[in-house]
């Protein structure tokens, strides 16, 4: 991405990465939008227009060939001095040798490594933009427990300088919550790490929302003067409202089935967790004891909705097994633990554990630092698991970065695996992506190259660092 693009074409209308010829805007490539195949306002027609629709646009790029690197495909065993190659935004072939198309860049990795971009679960860049202060600190809705009419999307500063340096940190899609102060807090959304005017042009086309749900602390402590102020109040709180949304979806579904007299009057809120119930809104839910975890699995099954993931989850190893009967996810950090009462049995081994029990783990950061260093976090999990016993190979930890977090996104057809007609995001590192003195050295998203270590005009700078534009050539 020359940097010269990010400002005078941002501000010309093209949200785009690399130009096709030097001095020349890059060609858009409209991806299709199928996020309106999610319901839509109280049920009202399927599939409808999303309010908020997608206009990221695919960057057209020259065909691309990666040779020389061991390939870690988080699909099957690492392929060792092998190639990879990508065409139309897809990746076409992977194995020993693959074929060279006509016009195609060719990069000879020199033994390095290529890995799927990776996937965090659990992020709040945009809603906490950088640099910070009550401003720009919009994540949290703390007017009522429940405020699951907000949408994490409007709140998102997509000029928020740590975007970028998620880039830099090979992190290409990113799940953005509402914070946790609420017992539902509002919806999610996913967004491609890429440069854009407007939210709607990071948003990942066709991704469902989430829902973000959390537990313990947070709530009863922001609550405490006005309620809930306990656990056994925030559970109250919870089934208030999902009995709530249950008559609210009954009376859509009738009005759907019979269009009879005028439809039932629209609530933000108990849109969205009609949503849920309808299965069409992912639950994501902030908990850390094993006990409340299985708390809230009772609470899902009393209303016949399903958890996603549970995020932080620090005694997620104490319930291992349960998580995956139910066949929920676990976001996890690798040794974040004791900074509070609900987080004081946190372990190093909580990842590796929970892992060996056959539950889809990610490592997600909920820190903009720790996104930017996401495989040196999921090293550490990775030795502590060794260190307890746990067979841990890089094969399995690199899951914990991609295909399982994309799962947990409900995107694992299309991101999260480096295998023939999945979306083209690769990351070139500098050495083994398990090295604390790894970095990515090339980012590439949907086969167009975003991120470029070796050469400045190659790199993503916001209009809030640059504050004028530079014209090519100023960086050599």
């Amino acid at each position: 991405m020359k940097s010269y693009l990010v400002s005078i074409v941002v501000l010309a209308g093209v949200v785009a990465c690399g130009p096709s010829k030097p001095g020349q805007p890059p060609s858009p490539v409209t991806a299709k939008d199928t996020s309106a195949a999610q319901a839509g306002p109280g049920g009202l027609s399927l599939p409808y227009a999303d309010p908020f629709p997608s206009t990221y646009v695919r960057i057209a790029s020259a065909p691309l060939v990666i040779r020389n690197v061991n390939i870690m495909t988080a699909a099957g065993p690492m392929i060792r001095n092998g190639a990879i190659s990508v065409a139309n935004g897809k990746i076409v072939a992977l194995g020993a040798t693959v074929e060279t198309p006509a016009g195609a860049t060719v990069i000879d990795g020199g033994g390095k490594y290529v890995t799927p971009g990776i996937v965090d679960t659990h992020s709040h860049l945009g809603v906490y933009a950088a640099p910070g202060g009550e401003a720009l600190s919009d994540g949290n809705e703390a007017t009522n427990p429940v405020t699951a009419n907000v949408w994490a999307e409007h709140s998102v500063w997509p000029q928020d300088p740590q975007f970028p340096r998620n880039l830099a940190g090979g992190v290409t899609t990113l799940q953005v919550l509402p914070g946790s102060a609420n017992l539902i807090g509002g919806r999610s959304v996913v967004l491609k790490v890429v440069p854009a005017r407007t939210v709607q042009g990071m948003k990942f086309p066709g991704a469902k929302y989430g829902l973000k749900m959390a537990c313990g602390e947070n709530p009863k402590r922001v609550y405490q003067n006005r309620g809930p102020s306990t656990r056994m109040g925030n559970v109250a709180g919870y089934r208030t409202a999902w009995i709530q949304a249950e008559a609210y979806r009954r009376k859509w579904d009738k009005w759907n089935r019979d269009h009879k007299g005028d439809p039932p009057s629209r609530d933000l809120g108990m849109e969205t967790l009609a949503e849920v119930l309808r299965g069409n809104i992912l639950v994501h839910n902030h908990c850390y004891r094993a006990d409340e975890m299985a708390q809230m699995i009772d609470i899902s099954h009393e209303f016949g909705y399903k958890i996603r993931a549970f995020h932080h989850g620090v005694e997620a190893y104490k319930v291992a097994d349960l998580l995956a009967k139910e066949g929920i996810g676990a976001s996890l950090w690798a040794d974040w633990g004791q900074f509070k009462m609900e987080a004081l049995d946190g372990i190093k081994a909580n990842i590796g554990l929970t892992s060996n029990a056959g539950v889809r783990v990610a490592v997600h950061s909920d820190d903009p630092s720790g996104s930017q260093r996401l495989n040196q976090e999921a090293a550490k999990a990775m030795a502590a698991g060794i260190a307890a016993g746990i067979p841990i190979t890089e094969d399995m930890a690199i899951k914990w970065l991609t295909i399982n977090p994309a799962w947990q996104l409900g995107l694992d057809d299309k991101i999260g695996s480096l295998e023939p007609g999945k979306d083209a995001d690769l990351i070139l590192w500098t050495g083994d992506p398990f090295s604390v003195y790894s970095k990515p050295e090339k980012v590439w998203i949907d086969g167009a190259m975003y991120f470029d270590r070796l050469d400045q005009r190659e790199q993503w700078r916001t209009d809030f660092e640059l504050g004028f534009v530079k014209t090519p050539g100023m960086f050599r």
